[in-house]
């Protein structure tokens, strides 16, 4: 199961403080580990694409309108071309929370799909709902509308706002989107059980800072 699930997690670090010497070190671990990802900031991809240039395996991951969701749509399927540029191939974008919630799902939709297009043939696109803002009916619309926009996966959180993955969310997300679409948890798992449990729940992804404790056994102090 180690590794199994090491090959199934995104080693992240999004904070605004990561420095290019943590990077080279989110690198190389994910190197030795042969993480699923790394996930950085857009800024941080042109450098970890170089550094991962010899280990294929390991893509490089970046985050779209991050962490709130807010950027217009125009700005997300730019944001996305430059980032694949920079040499990502994956691409973890945040809806419009505030457009879910006044139940303009067209828009929402549009906006996913603006980035699924901007991605198309050259990333896969994950769609992060930030389900702690949510309840249980707009989590289920926004995992609808992330599907009918052609995403590859949802995802639950930034790992930025009032809380992270629960089971209980990936089991909804799973049950909603059905066996063909990616489920990842992000935010909040900080050990090789809290990743299991995840798993076990549906998620085929393990978004966190803590992909070195997960895989060996250990419980980090990250929050992401």
């Amino acid at each position: 199961m180690t590794t199994k699930v090491g090959a199934m997690i995104d080693h992240t670090a999004l904070k605004a403080t990561t420095t290019e010497e943590e990077i080279i070190t989110l690198v190389n671990e994910a190197k030795q580990h042969l993480f699923a990802s790394v996930c950085v900031n857009p800024t941080w991809v042109k450098k970890a694409a170089s550094l991962l240039s010899d280990t294929p395996e390991v893509k490089v991951c970046t985050v779209i309108g991050f962490p709130l969701g807010a950027n217009t749509t125009a700005v997300k399927a730019f944001e996305t071309t430059n980032a694949i540029e920079n040499g990502a191939s994956e691409v973890d974008m945040v809806i419009n929370v505030a457009a879910l919630k006044d139940g303009r799902d067209e828009l929402v939709e549009a906006d996913i799909r603006a980035v699924v297009e901007a991605a198309k043939g050259k990333a896969l696109t994950k769609v992060i709902i930030e389900t702690a803002l949510l309840t249980d009916e707009e989590k289920e619309r926004a995992c609808k509308l992330a599907v009918a926009a052609g995403a590859d996966f949802v995802k639950t959180s930034t790992g930025f706002s009032t809380g992270g993955a629960t089971v209980e969310d990936i089991a909804l997300m799973r049950r909603v989107v059905g066996p063909d679409v990616g489920v990842k948890a992000s935010g909040g798992v900080r050990s090789r059980e809290d990743a299991i449990a995840m798993i076990e729940a549906g998620a085929t992804r393990i978004g966190a800072s803590s992909g070195v404790s997960i895989v060996n056994g250990e419980v980090s102090t990250e929050d992401y």
